[in-house]
């Protein structure tokens, strides 16, 4: 399905942004552009019970799907695979906003916020999404690693939720102060937020080998 036959962030009444509606972008490119940028999600689910639970996981962005898994020994993805509703997100933070009162000071970000339910992969499907999921995480890596054993698959449910119903909500720029708080006498503005990779690190074994040339590739 080609881009812009799929709906348009925000157009259903359950992702329609009511609190700021300007901070909300309807591009299905921004859309993509923040799940493509982000390592961690956190998925909610509701219980038997009506507890409700946030779960972070690890995810990649699959055309128009998202892609994340867990174990076979939980309850709260095994309601997932079951078709429990879900409400998942992805949030950026690029920095802080020092106002000049605390009612605004704030942050810049970009969230996305994803509605849906969950279909189970399986068989073929299943392994290149486990693959998609290692190549966003850890660019490169899996060529060099051992891929996951028959009992490591059965311990594991793969999970896939389409990107039909969704949000984006972004916030930048500086303070926007009430009037009578401009001359008080307080620095104001924008501290940038950035997320670095350090310097590898190897535990004993690996000290033996080189620093995979892929490493020297990741930023963020």
């Amino acid at each position: 399905m080609d881009r812009h036959d799929l709906p348009a962030p925000g157009s259903s009444e359950r992702t329609r942004v009511r609190r700021i509606p300007e901070k909300a972008v309807e591009d299905r490119a921004a859309l993509e552009a923040v799940l493509d940028a982000g390592l961690v999600a956190h998925v909610g689910i509701v219980d038997d019970e009506g507890q409700p639970y946030v779960v972070p996981v690890a995810y990649a962005r699959d055309g128009d799907r998202l892609l994340f898994h867990g174990s076979t020994g939980s309850r709260l993805f095994r309601r997932l695979a079951d078709g429990a509703r879900t409400c998942v997100t992805v949030t950026l933070l690029d920095g802080l906003v020092l106002a000049r009162s605390a009612f605004e000071s704030s942050m810049n970000y970009r969230a996305v916020m994803v509605l849906g339910t969950c279909a189970v992969l399986d068989g073929a499907e299943r392994d290149d999404a486990l693959r998609r999921i290692s190549d966003h995480l850890l660019p490169g890596r899996w060529d060099d690693i051992r891929p996951p054993s028959r009992k490591e698959i059965a311990a594991t449910l793969v999970l896939a939720l389409p990107l039909d119903e969704a949000s984006v909500k972004v916030s930048a720029g500086g303070p926007d102060d009430d009037p009578q708080d401009v001359d008080r006498p307080v620095w104001a503005g924008r501290v940038p937020i950035r997320e670095v990779f350090g310097e590898p690190q190897p535990d004993e074994a690996g000290a033996a080998h080189p620093v995979p040339t892929y490493l020297e590739q990741w930023t963020r």
